[in-house]
């Protein structure tokens, strides 16, 4: 007869609690997606000629004040590009916040980023994991079904 402790620590997991964790995370992605889609970077030049804002989807909107076109071709296209670049920056400065604030510091996916190879360290050292659990679960069904004469 094979018995709930056969199974080792997979016998012991709350399912009420597993289930509870992984729609609290559903969860979250839906508000981090929400979120997202609200965020909005602005970014504009010194002289506040050029207002440029930029989101998810894009720029939104690039604003050129009368006062602007007095500029250079050149000097107005540094503006603009100035202008895109702090919007830009401002966006990802915003979902980072969002980020942390939904995630937590230690949590905030946004961190793998800074430092991809302590993630790819992370990512092998969790295949391994996956890969050392793996082979006990088959190891442990392939006694059962001996002990059963499957």
């Amino acid at each position: 007869m094979v018995s709930v402790t056969d199974f080792g620590d997979f016998g012991n997991i709350d399912m009420d609690r597993l289930l509870h964790s992984v729609d609290e995370q559903l969860n979250k992605s839906e508000e981090l997606q929400k979120g997202m889609t609200a965020l909005v970077g602005r970014g504009e030049d010194e002289a506040h000629l050029v207002l440029v804002e930029y989101a998810q989807e894009g720029m939104r909107t690039l604003e050129i004040r009368p006062k602007a076109m007095r500029l250079s071709a050149a000097e107005l296209s540094e503006r603009i590009r100035a202008a895109f670049q702090e919007a830009t920056a401002d966006l990802q400065r915003q979902a980072e916040e969002l980020m942390t604030e939904m995630f937590g510091a230690s949590g905030n996916p946004m961190r793998l980023m800074e430092n991809p190879e302590q993630a790819l360290r992370g990512v092998r050292r969790a295949e391994a994991s996956y890969e050392r659990a793996f082979e006990d679960v088959m190891g442990e069904l392939d006694r059962i079904r001996r002990d059963l004469d499957l």
